[in-house]
Parts: C-alpha cells; sequence; structure tokens
C-alpha cells in the first residue's frame, strides 16, 4: 500500500434505494402512504446525511453557535382564489406554519414564482399583493426570490415554491422521540375546512356549502402554548396533505407508540362532515391549512389547552386523545358508543392539488 492509498478517504456506502415504482403518480404527491414511499425510499437515502431520522417539518441547524431553523415548501392549488385565501397567502402561512410546528418563529422567506405565459396580469398582481400583506401581518420579511415563466399549458397558471428560515423558540424541544405513554393530543381547530373548500371551489360537483379555507399563520397559538406549558411540548405538526390521520400515524410510527383518538372530541363542521360522508371520504383525511396538532406531557395537558382556548382563533381547541402503549404504530379512534376502528395514512390522492 503506498502513501496515496493509505491518505485515500474510505469510499462511501453505496445508497440503498428502496423506491421501485416505474413512474410518479399524483398519489405521490399527496402527502399520504405513497408519499412517505418517494421521500423514505428515494430522497432520504440518496440527499440526507442522516437518512434514517424522523421526518419533520423543518431543519433546525448550528451553525457556530447560531441556531437557525430553515424550511422549504411548493404550492400548487387549483384554483388559485378560493374562500377565505388565495396561493400567494397559503403561500406566506404555509411557511410560517412549518417553522412554528418545528418550534421556531419565522423571520424571513424568499420566494420562486413558476409562471404560466398567458397569465393575466391582474391574477399575478393580486397573488404578490396577497403574500405581500400576509408576510407583513405575520412581521416577516420577504428577502428575495426568483421568476420563471414556462409555455401555455405547462404550468397550470401559477406555481409558488418558498425557502423560509426562523429562530428557535426558547424553551421548546419537539421531537417524536420524547414521546411517552399518557401525553395528551391536542388540535387547535375544526378539521377538513380547507380540503373540502378547495374542492367545492372547483364547481365539479353538484354541491354547496358555506365553507372559508382555515388558512392563516398558527404562530400566535403556538406561541400562548409556548408561553404557558413549553417544557411539557414533545410535539407539534401542521395537518396539511393527508390530514390529521397521516400526521398522527407519521408520528406513531416514529415514535413506536400507539395514538388513541376519541371520535365526539375532533371537531368537524356539519359542512365538513356532510361533504365528507357525500363524497365517500374520512375527515381524518382532509388536509388543513390553519391548525395544528400537538403532543403535550398529561401534567401540562390542561395549560396547554387553556392558553389556546384564550387566544383568539383558538377558541375550539380541544384534547382529542393520547399516547398509549398499544396499538404500537397505529391510530385508534374510538367512538362514543364504545366501538373503534383503525385509521390508516391516506392511501391514493382523492383531493389533487390542494396546497
Amino acid at each position: 500500500m503506498n502513501v496515496t492509498e493509505a491518505a485515500a478517504p474510505p469510499q462511501a456506502q453505496p445508497a440503498k434505494v428502496r423506491f421501485r415504482e416505474p413512474q410518479i403518480e399524483m398519489a405521490h404527491g399527496a402527502g399520504g402512504k405513497a408519499s412517505r414511499r418517494l421521500v423514505e425510499g428515494l430522497f432520504a437515502p440518496l440527499l440526507f446525511a442522516s437518512p434514517s431520522e424522523p421526518l419533520g417539518d423543518a431543519a433546525h441547524l448550528d451553525f457556530g453557535g447560531t441556531k437557525i431553523a430553515i424550511t422549504t415548501d411548493s404550492f400548487v392549488v387549483k384554483p388559485l382564489s378560493f374562500p377565505g385565501g388565495s396561493i400567494g397567502e397559503l403561500a406566506v402561512n404555509g411557511t410560517i406554519n412549518d417553522l412554528a410546528v418545528s418550534g421556531a418563529r419565522a423571520e424571513a422567506m424568499v420566494a420562486t414564482y413558476v409562471l404560466e405565459a398567458g397569465l393575466p396580469t391582474p391574477v399575478l398582481e393580486a397573488e404578490v399583493r396577497a403574500m405581500g400583506s400576509a408576510a407583513r401581518r405575520a412581521g416577516v420579511t420577504i428577502a428575495g426570490g426568483d421568476t420563471k415563466v414556462v409555455e401555455h399549458g405547462k404550468a397550470d397558471s401559477m406555481y409558488i415554491s418558498t425557502t423560509g428560515i426562523g429562530r428557535p423558540i426558547h424553551g421548546l424541544k419537539i421531537d417524536p422521540k420524547t414521546v411517552r405513554a399518557g401525553d395528551r393530543i391536542l388540535l387547535s381547530g375544526p378539521i377538513g375546512d380547507h380540503g373540502i373548500t378547495i374542492l367545492l371551489a372547483r364547481g365539479e360537483l353538484d354541491l354547496e356549502a358555506d365553507l372559508r379555507s382555515d388558512t392563516r399563520s398558527v404562530l400566535p397559538l403556538v406561541d400562548a402554548m409556548a408561553h404557558e406549558a413549553g417544557p411539557g411540548i414533545r410535539w407539534m405538526r401542521d395537518p396539511t396533505r393527508g390530514g390529521v390521520a397521516t400526521s398522527l400515524n407519521e408520528l406513531a410510527r416514529d415514535c413506536g407508540l400507539g395514538i388513541v383518538l376519541m371520535e365526539e372530541a375532533i371537531p368537524v363542521r356539519d359542512a365538513v362532515r356532510g361533504a365528507c360522508e357525500l363524497l365517500g371520504l374520512d375527515p381524518l383525511h382532509i388536509a388543513n391549512e390553519g391548525q395544528f396538532l400537538a403532543v403535550v406531557a398529561p401534567e401540562y395537558a390542561d395549560a396547554a389547552l387553556n392558553a389556546l382556548s384564550a387566544a383568539p382563533g383558538g377558541e375550539d381547541a380541544q384534547i382529542i386523545g393520547e399516547v398509549r402503549e398499544q396499538p404500537c404504530g397505529a391510530v385508534l379512534v374510538t367512538t362514543r358508543y364504545g366501538g373503534s376502528r383503525i385509521v390508516d395514512m391516506l392511501v391514493g390522492d382523492p383531493l389533487p392539488r390542494i396546497c
């Protein structure tokens, strides 16, 4: 062995790619089982330094003692504008929320617009204004961005991608590995509003309902809860694509415990419940853009719930279940009549292009 060979770094082990599906389908972007297979089977082993670590909404990094949180997201909503919001506002709120539920306060973001040739300028202006207004309300700086234009018919009007940077919230450590049996599951408000609003806004179904998207920043709610119950907050997630069921199934798998929900405690508006019954959907699988889940130690649960309930927009917060030893790695929903059912992650893509 010569000196060159002795000094050469060891060869990295080849990445083990487990994704074997022949092509990408719409379901791979729906946030459910197919999305998880794609991320864990292809992206994680090829791109991530620690591919076995639990996936979260944002990464927390330490640069020589300076700690930041960073997240990135893309928004491909159809229609661009809908009752309660639009793609520009949604892009800001979604970025802020991913940071908030990771335990960080958004400070700045950059945005990329992918525009389709032929997009009316007033439509673009409306979304840029919506983005600017949402950022100012949240106290977030738009620090820069990029614009690309593609051929007519290639981008469905407009896509927006964002990257957000934030500061960790003092006293919060969000990690599914800290979750313990007996912890309580909190939900900040009614579920399913966003997904069903988008579905009805497309005008493809002969259904009417007085619904608005719940898109908003959840940071004020997270701040309120952290102030009163910060040491007891184990985990948080905003249940967007795939809904509450998918977020909690991911948690159950990551922490190796069971999640038991009380069906009667889960807030769902009558209009959402009715639409889901007609369409054969489960509200637990429907996307949300202004709610979040939290796992809180039992001794902090009442303080956390009271803080949420007292904060503007948190009046409908509920404790909806608890963490248990069983069913290990699964989510169980119990009814007031004593029945129960296992709720899996979202399978397929019942509501494409929703966030």
